[in-house]
């Protein structure tokens, strides 16, 4: 008898850093994440994109967002992908999956550009960004009513979080054949706000003393306690229909946190909503969410397949255009066309049987206007003229926190990196969708 291919959960957090996870020192309590750090293999050097539309087209195509063109390299309600374009959803679902998805979409806020057109055959959450926990509404204007099931707008009570767990583990429940869930919850992205339960198990800590800022910080800790158990409940949920043991889960988040969410930015949502001057922690990564530091790009990760992976940290850099390329290997999935994946199939390096792999990596942020790329452990990135002035370099073995900017001493270690991204640049708008407002030009 065929073995059953393995089934596959991938959970998103939003905005999430470095710092805001157990495992990593965080004094917010993250229990079930840390069971899977330490239960599975993390990954110390997993990059996204700095913003949300870039890291969720990248994981789902295994390319560079700006192949999409200009509003794909930002936060975006456009249409990012061409219609019919082959996603890893796409791809499982040809490979005999039945595939899911359960939280932010953000890769088209228009029903039409629903997830079912992009190879899932169940979706729900928001087709927009963020929303408030409770409205579940985006902020004002056209796409504000985003909250959808199979890309039929629907109008729900509960908090965010819990909708999304509760559907998805329904979903994985009556699920008889290998299935593909991806969840990326809305957590823990403004506006922020928590369930009073969830407030009330930090009541007795005192982490600041602003109380302004203490506050803040614990509605912060328990949104984010609150979505951990989320994730517990999903294993839990694993454990009932005995298939914990067929299942690789992957958690990570899609850029780093940001520090404080001031009011020009919260209240652009519907409802009451207040400035929250302290949130995320990206320490001791240099940077936050939208920049190119390690604190903008490089978040917490794991992977855990219990009975097939080995506790272990892997230290090798990987990014996310790799899980496309990955997974479409590991469960001998076909893609219908060429797939001209920026990503590579990074298994050898997940399992311990390889240590290092020959790579690059970039990035084009803001439509060109942020770029940047790395080669070995050296990472530089620059403006979209690539001005010496705006050009920052760092060696990451030597210097992880990015103080020394190699590149103001020695602009001519810089070379190759630098015709790395004119190299890379040439490729992107070669999948732009034909009614895009914008392309990324030269």
């Amino acid at each position: 008898m065929e073995k059953r291919k393995p089934n596959i959960l991938y959970i998103l957090a939003d905005d999430l850093g470095w710092g805001d996870v157990g495992y990593h020192g965080s004094e917010i309590r993250t229990p079930n994440l840390d069971r899977l750090a330490q239960s599975g293999v993390e990954l110390d050097q997993h990059y996204v994109c700095p913003m949300c539309t870039p890291t969720r087209a990248s994981l789902m195509t295994g390319r560079h967002p700006g192949r999409f063109g200009r509003h794909a390299t930002v936060p975006s309600n456009q249409a990012v992908l061409p219609d019919g374009y082959e996603t890893m959803a796409t791809t499982l679902r040809n490979a005999g999956y039945t595939t899911g998805l359960f939280g932010k979409w953000h890769l088209g806020s228009d029903p039409k550009y629903c997830p079912s057109q992009f190879g899932f055959d169940y979706s729900y959450g928001s087709l927009a960004g963020g929303v408030d926990p409770y409205s579940h509404r985006y902020k004002e204007g056209e796409w504000s009513y985003t909250w959808h099931r199979n890309g039929e707008l629907v109008d729900v009570r509960g908090h965010v979080t819990d909708l999304i767990v509760n559907e998805a583990i329904e979903w994985i429940e009556q699920q008889t054949q290998p299935w593909f869930c991806y969840v990326p919850f809305t957590a823990v992205h403004t506006p922020i706000k928590a369930p009073e339960e969830w407030i009330d198990s930090y009541c007795d800590q005192r982490y600041d003393p602003d109380p302004a800022r203490d506050r803040s910080y614990k509605i912060y800790a328990a949104y984010l306690s609150h979505m951990d158990w989320a994730i517990g409940q999903m294993i839990e949920s694993l454990h009932r229909t005995l298939s914990l043991d067929d299942t690789i889960v992957v958690f990570a988040s899609d850029n780093g946190a940001i520090p404080d969410a001031p009011l020009h930015d919260t209240d652009k949502y519907p409802g009451r909503q207040e400035y929250m001057p302290r949130l995320g922690s990206n320490f001791p990564l240099r940077g936050q969410k939208a920049t190119m530091y390690e604190g903008g790009v490089r978040t917490p990760a794991v992977i855990n397949w219990p009975g097939t992976l080995s506790p272990n940290k892997v230290t090798a850099p990987i990014q996310v255009v790799d899980w496309m390329p990955t997974f479409t290997s590991l469960v001998g999935a076909e893609t219908q066309s060429d797939p001209m994946w920026d990503g590579k199939d990074v298994w050898s390096l997940i399992t311990g049987e390889a240590t290092k792999m020959d790579r690059t990596f970039f990035w084009n942020f803001r439509g060109g206007s942020n770029i940047g790329a790395r080669i070995g452990d050296l990472k530089l990135f620059t403006d979209g003229d690539m001005r010496p002035e705006k050009t920052e370099m760092f060696d990451l073995a030597v210097d992880p926190y990015e103080r020394r900017n190699l590149f103001e001493r020695d602009p001519d270690r810089g070379k190759d990196l630098l015709d790395l991204i004119r190299e890379e640049r040439e490729k992107d708008d070669t999948s732009v969708r034909p009614d895009a407002v914008s392309k990324l030009g030269p």
